[in-house]
């Protein structure tokens, strides 16, 4: 299955290359490739790239959303919560980060997730969040007419 038809993100904010693997509503894992030409590392820091903290969060949570997939039908995992996070070692322009989620829970329209990021099997940063699950309507293009732009 291809990340486009699991996740609502795009270009530029699609923080998952990749798909490894899915079982569905269990667990995921995924590939986010970081290039040298990714805009970020221009001001994150000159010199010094280092691929942000709360970016390293939304790749687990895509990976983790993709553990719903079509599992949820016409819902959408949406980010609720940080409920605690480390980063271990710096993710660098031409890493390779592996991204495993795994889902904890789930009930009452909400979900509870673990992720992980690894670089050559190190751990670079792990996670804890919720996600409300939220209907896809929520995210259709609003209607423009008689809007004042």
């Amino acid at each position: 299955m291809d990340v486009l038809d699991l996740l609502p993100h795009r270009y530029p904010f699609l923080m998952v290359d990749k798909i490894v693997e899915i079982v569905p509503r269990e667990r995921a894992v995924a590939i986010k490739n970081l290039s040298h030409g990714e805009p970020v590392f221009l001001g994150h820091f000159p010199g010094m790239p280092i691929f942000p903290g709360v970016l390293q969060l939304e790749c687990m949570a895509q990976t983790a959303g993709l553990c719903f997939g079509e599992e949820i039908g016409d819902r959408v995992g949406v980010l609720a919560s940080v409920d605690s996070a480390r980063f271990h070692k710096p993710a660098r322009p031409g890493d390779q980060l592996r991204i495993e989620a795994r889902i904890v829970a789930q009930r009452h329209g909400f979900a509870k997730a673990e992720g992980k990021i690894f670089c050559e099997d190190q751990l670079v940063a792990q996670t804890s969040l919720t996600f409300a699950l939220v209907a896809r309507s929520a995210f259709a293009p609003e209607d423009r007419k008689g809007s004042a732009d």
